[in-house]
């Protein structure tokens, strides 16, 4: 039997499993950690974090299968894939690929400034047409600016600007190599006609190329093979290939089967991205643009996303929601379920409270760093379950919200809506999203997404599946929610509401953005 490795680092977890040819999952393991938040909409994260995550999880795979699958060996395993959240700035590297500095990854908005001085000093549609995206704190961009501006000694020193993914790949391999997705999400600075790095945005950013890595290559590449003491402490074999794999939300839409124009997924973990294939490219629709992980060279993923959805949920569960942990603790019982039971039985619309999931400033189509979280509608009758059920709506109005910004830019999209990511573990929630986008939602059956997409990669990178089996994909889709008549009509109703929001109070959360950095300022 031949096997194939997958693996994702999130945010939040990593994830590794080991599958055969036909994508039967024979072991799966993870690591759990969590991004460094030194300031208020500051996210960072040490690489040796991750490292240790993807090396620790892919030996707990191993561990299993000696276990548990009769007569598997290390030399079983054809390729390892690894696929990683979007890592921002990339990891600052010296000569020797020691890292220098954290990570600022995606959810990061430090680089405010840094975006204003790209309006002020780049051709915007110049930069729109080159790139097939905008200018904003999300982006790699203007995270790298920041670096250059606020970290001098740092940004002397560095060789190389590396995702998280292409960082993990050279400590395995000795090889360095930025796979197309990760390099066109950083925005930019990369070329979404040509697939290179564009030379013009890097001049006109004041970004040397060199920093850049000279070679781009596809998601099924094979970047290189195990040196041998990489494969020691991994329990393979050395000179196993490894994939150059792909940022996380294209990868897990592949797991689900997603290869054609018009299907469309939303991924809901830390954030939501709802993302579709698409050979066009247009910056103007407000998405975000990158090759797409199977056919890069013609195709593009195209998505939209609120830059807080899972993180959102756990912000109020840690803050507000400590007695139930603590029950739930006691009881043996999940803290989630509890939350949820209580949420169940709020009325659609949480009885007139309305919240808005900008706790990390706002991605598409809002695109403000700015942005801040609300509540709004708060009265002395309200109870935490009204809270968390406007939580779990607010970000199923910030997924319309994308999907109706996408819509305009895309091909005629599929009735269904797949949902995947940890937020598919929720009943409640998957009702939610179907009664608010007016879709029927379905769920992949195995809870492994982008990992899983991870090791198809690997297989069609090694040639142990074909393209017919890609588009079959390895998972099962199942039937989670069909929309209720009666529940759509309230949520198109709070949908205006919603939309009406944010340019009413965007001054007021700008105003507050700056009392709050002026309080945080040293005296």
């Amino acid at each position: 039997m031949t096997y194939v490795v997958g693996v994702d680092i999130g945010t939040q977890s990593t994830k590794a499993l080991l599958c055969d040819e036909r994508g039967r999952i024979v072991a799966q393991d993870s690591v759990a950690y969590q991004p460094d938040t030194p300031k208020p909409l500051w996210a960072e994260q040490w690489p040796s974090v991750w490292l240790r995550a993807v090396e620790d999880s892919i030996v707990g795979c191993m561990r299993q299968a000696a276990d548990n699958e009769r007569g598997f060996v290390p030399a079983g395993v054809a390729a390892v894939c690894i696929s990683s959240l979007y890592g921002g700035s990339g990891i600052p590297v010296d000569e020797r690929m020691e890292p220098l500095h954290p990570c600022l990854i995606w959810m990061d908005r430090r680089a405010e400034a840094e975006v204003e001085w790209v309006r002020a000093h780049v051709d915007l549609d110049r930069l729109r047409r080159i790139t097939g995206n905008g200018v904003d704190s999300y982006y790699g961009f203007t995270k790298m600016l920041w670096l250059k501006n606020h970290r001098p000694e740092v940004w002397r020193r560095t060789r190389h600007l590396l995702p998280p993914n292409a960082f993990v790949i050279q400590r395995f391999t000795g090889e360095v190599a930025v796979d197309h997705s990760s390099a066109g999400n950083i925005g930019g600075i990369y070329d979404i006609q040509r697939r290179t790095w564009s030379a013009e945005m890097l001049d006109a950013l004041g970004i040397a190329a060199a920093l850049m890595p000279a070679r781009l290559v596809a998601s099924t590449d094979i970047v290189g093979g195990l040196t041998a003491e990489a494969a020691t402490r991994l329990g393979l074999t050395a000179g196993t290939p490894v994939v150059a794999g792909g940022v996380d939300a294209a990868v897990a839409t592949l797991a689900a089967g997603v290869t054609q124009p018009g299907q469309h997924v939303a991924m809901i973990g830390s954030s939501m991205c709802w993302g579709f294939v698409n050979p066009a490219v247009d910056a103007r629709h407000g998405l975000v643009a990158m090759p797409n992980v199977v056919h890069g060279e013609r195709d593009a993923y195209v998505f939209g996303g609120a830059i807080t959805a899972g993180a959102a949920v756990t912000w109020f569960r840690e803050n507000f929601c400590r007695d139930e942990a603590d029950a739930a603790a006691r009881s043996g019982t999940d803290v989630h379920d509890r939350m949820e039971a209580a949420a169940a039985g709020v009325a659609e619309g949480s009885e007139g409270v309305l919240f808005l999931p900008y706790l990390m400033g706002e991605r598409s189509p809002v695109w403000d760093g700015k942005a801040s979280g609300a509540f709004v509608g708060l009265t002395l009758y309200h109870r935490r379950a009204h809270l968390y059920r406007a939580v779990l709506e607010g970000v199923s109005l910030a997924l319309r919200h994308n999907i109706e910004a996408g819509a305009r830019g895309a091909p005629a999209l599929d009735e269904r809506l797949v949902v995947v990511g940890g937020a598919a573990r929720s009943d409640l929630w998957m009702q939610i999203i179907a009664d608010v986008t007016g879709r029927p939602v379905f769920t992949i059956e195995q809870e492994v997404e982008a990992a899983l997409g991870a090791a198809l990669l690997a297989a069609l990178a090694v040639r142990l599946v074909t393209e017919e089996d890609v588009r079959r994909g390895w998972v099962t889709l199942g039937a989670r929610a069909t929309p209720s008549p009666r529940a759509r009509a309230v949520y198109d109703r709070l949908f205006a509401t919603y939309k009406a929001l944010y340019p009413a109070l965007a001054a007021t959360m700008h105003d507050l953005s700056e009392q709050a950095s002026a309080a945080r300022a040293p005296k």
